[in-house]
C-alpha cells in the first residue's frame, strides 16, 4: 500500500506529500529533506508534537520492555539521531546493544555525536543503508524498531518484509507513526496546526518552512491504523495489534514473529 501508480507512458509513480512523482525519484527527495532538518529535527519534533512525542516515545520503549541481560539486541530503523534507541539502552540498565539504521548520514553524525556525549559509543552501532535492503543476515535481531519513519519509505511492503526477515523467532516489531485522529473537534483543530503552523514554526526554528510541509503531508498520505495493521500481518507478523496516544495522533503498532 505504498500508492503507487502507472502513468500513461507506463512508468511508476508514487507519492511524495501531495505531489505525484517518478517511484525512482521518492527517495532521493526524502533525503534531501532530512539532510535539511538534521540538526533541528529533535526540536522540531518537540515543536510539532508539543512535546508529546517523547510521552509516546517513552510508552513505545515501555511496551517493547527490553530485558536487562546482556546479549539481546535491537535494530532501530529510520532513528539517525539515536533518540529511540538511547531510551531502551537506559531501559535495560545498559545491557542491550542497539543498531540505528538510517539511510540519511546527515541525521547518524547527529546520532554519533549524541552517543559519545551520552556515553553509549559501546552500547549503539549506526550504520547507513536502506530499510528496503537491510545489510543482516537472516534472524540476527530480537527486536526491531521504528519511529516516525516507515511513512517516509517508498515500498512500505517491502521494509516490512525486511524486518520480518531480521527478526528471530519470537522477535518483535514495533512501529511508532503518526496516524489518524479518532476524536471529533480535535481532528479539525489538529488539521488547522498541523497545515498552518508547523510549516511557519519551521521557517522561523530551521530557516526552512517546505520539508515541514513535506512531513505534514506525508501523515495525512500513510495508511490508518487498521489498514497499517492489515500490512504488518499480511507480512507474516501474529499478534499485529496497535494503541493510539492523544486522540490518534501517533499510534503504536505491534507483531511478533511466531
Amino acid at each position: 500500500m505504498s500508492e503507487q501508480r502507472t502513468t500513461a507512458a507506463g512508468g511508476m509513480e508514487t507519492s511524495f506529500g501531495f505531489r505525484s512523482v517518478g517511484e525512482g525519484e521518492k527517495q532521493d527527495m526524502v533525503n534531501a529533506v532530512f539532510h535539511r532538518v538534521a540538526e533541528r529535527y529533535d526540536l522540531m519534533n518537540d515543536l510539532m508534537s508539543g512535546g508529546l512525542h517523547r510521552l509516546w516515545k517513552d510508552a513505545m520503549v515501555a511496551w517493547l520492555n527490553p530485558p536487562k541481560r546482556p546479549g539481546w539486541t535491537v535494530l532501530d530503523v529510520a532513528g539517525g539521531t539515536g533518540d529511540i534507541a538511547f531510551r531502551i539502552v537506559d531501559a535495560s540498565a545498559g545491557n542491550a546493544s542497539a543498531v540505528v539504521l538510517d539511510i540519511n548520514g546527515s541525521m547518524l553524525g547527529v546520532g554519533r555525536d549524541r552517543a559519545a556525549k551520552r556515553g553509549l559509543a559501546d552500547n549503539v552501532d549506526f550504520v547507513e543503508a536502506n530499510a528496503e535492503a537491510l545489510p543482516f543476515a537472516d534472524e540476527t535481531f530480537d527486536a526491531y524498531t521504528i519511529a516516525f519513519g516507515i511513512r517516509n519509505v517508498p515500498h512500505i511492503d517491502t521494509a516490512l518484509a525486511e524486518a520480518f526477515r531480521v527478526l528471530k523467532p519470537g522477535g518483535r516489531f514495533l512501529c511508532l507513526e503518526f496516524s489518524e485522529v479518532d476524536m471529533p473537534l480535535l481532528d479539525r483543530a489538529y488539521e488547522a496546526w498541523s497545515f498552518n503552523a508547523i510549516p511557519q514554526i519551521g521557517k522561523v526554528v530551521a530557516g526552512d518552512g517546505e520539508p515541514y510541509a513535506y512531513l505534514v503531508e506525508s501523515i495525512r498520505k500513510f495508511p490508518n491504523q487498521k489498514d497499517f495493521a492489515a500490512m504488518i500481518a499480511r507480512a507474516g507478523f501474529d499478534r499485529v495489534s496497535f494503541r493510539n496516544y492523544s486522540g490518534g495522533i501517533a499510534a503504536l503498532h505491534s507483531g511478533w514473529k511466531l
